[in-house]
């Protein structure tokens, strides 16, 4: 029988809860408050939390100097194109190591996995090298080519644990109906797999958002992403640590907003689900 969980319980559980996601947002909210302050409150002693005078300025002053929207389209396309690229590799490839396996099959994944225990720094010199000799650098394409061979073995890894899920019986089924091997991962596999894909989607695609050391040392002007436009605001000058917020706060809501948007559709999914 399952164990009785008394109301005080739930309620230091769900105090707990509130406490620790409070802490983990909190970074992200000081941020966003520290934009709306000029700079000399920016770096107030004691900290200014509520008790300013909010301004706009630094949001006009970032959008005056820089160009957001294009940095804003350059990440769209390099996070959503390497991730869309990965994910057309690795299915495939996650296919083969759930449903035929072979004595190696252990060995690969494992393998794919140490490539992450590399250091970035360690390949940049031969990427780089290798850029120039193609014709790559600061180009979308490289970086997007760049940023999925990066992030491919956790998309194989993902995408092997959700497909290890799938009873082999309903692929089998398939067979026998005549399904060809394309056919049998478009329209057998990949629907019954689509929560597991449109998670490995949304985290890939977060990474490479966020990715900074590749996008800074291979692109300058043209293909740079939202990481460039942070980074432009930190100058020999110094800090400025109200525009650096603005920047920032510019550069992750489109991901805030993402979250939501993905968290409400999750939500309505699974209460269609319980209701249907």
């Amino acid at each position: 029988m399952a164990r009785a969980v008394t109301s005080r319980r739930k309620s230091l559980n769900t105090a707990l809860a509130w406490a620790v996601g409070l802490l983990i947002f909190f970074p992200i909210l000081w941020t966003i408050l520290t934009s709306f302050k000029t700079e000399a409150q920016a770096i107030a002693s004691p900290p200014l939390f509520l008790n300013f005078d909010w301004t706009l300025e630094n949001y006009a002053i970032v959008q005056e100097r820089s160009d957001y929207m294009r940095f804003l389209w350059n990440s769209v396309i390099i996070a959503g194109g390497s991730t869309m690229l990965g994910v057309i590799i690795a299915v495939p490839a996650a296919w083969a190591m759930a449903f035929v396996p072979s004595k190696r099959t252990k060995d690969i994944l494992l393998w794919m996995l140490s490539t992450k225990m590399l250091p970035a720094v360690g390949v940049l010199y031969p990427i780089y090298l290798l850029f120039i000799q193609l014709g790559l650098l600061d180009t979308r394409g490289g970086l997007v080519v760049v940023l999925m061979l990066i992030n491919l073995p956790i998309i194989v890894w993902m995408l092997y644990t959700y497909f290890r899920e799938i009873p082999g019986e309903n692929l089998e089924a398939a067979r026998m109906d005549g399904a060809t091997l394309k056919e049998e991962i478009l329209y057998v596999l990949t629907p019954m797999a689509i929560p597991g894909i449109a998670s490995t989607v949304l985290l890939n695609f977060i990474l490479a958002w966020n990715e900074a050391f590749w996008t800074l040392n291979l692109t300058a002007v043209d293909a740079a992403p939202l990481t460039a436009f942070i980074a432009s605001y930190s100058s020999p000058e110094g800090l400025f640590f109200a525009k650096l917020s603005a920047a920032s706060t510019m550069a992750i809501a489109p991901i805030l907003i993402l979250g939501w948007f993905s968290q409400k559709q999750l939500v309505r999914g699974l209460t269609f689900g319980a209701v249907k």
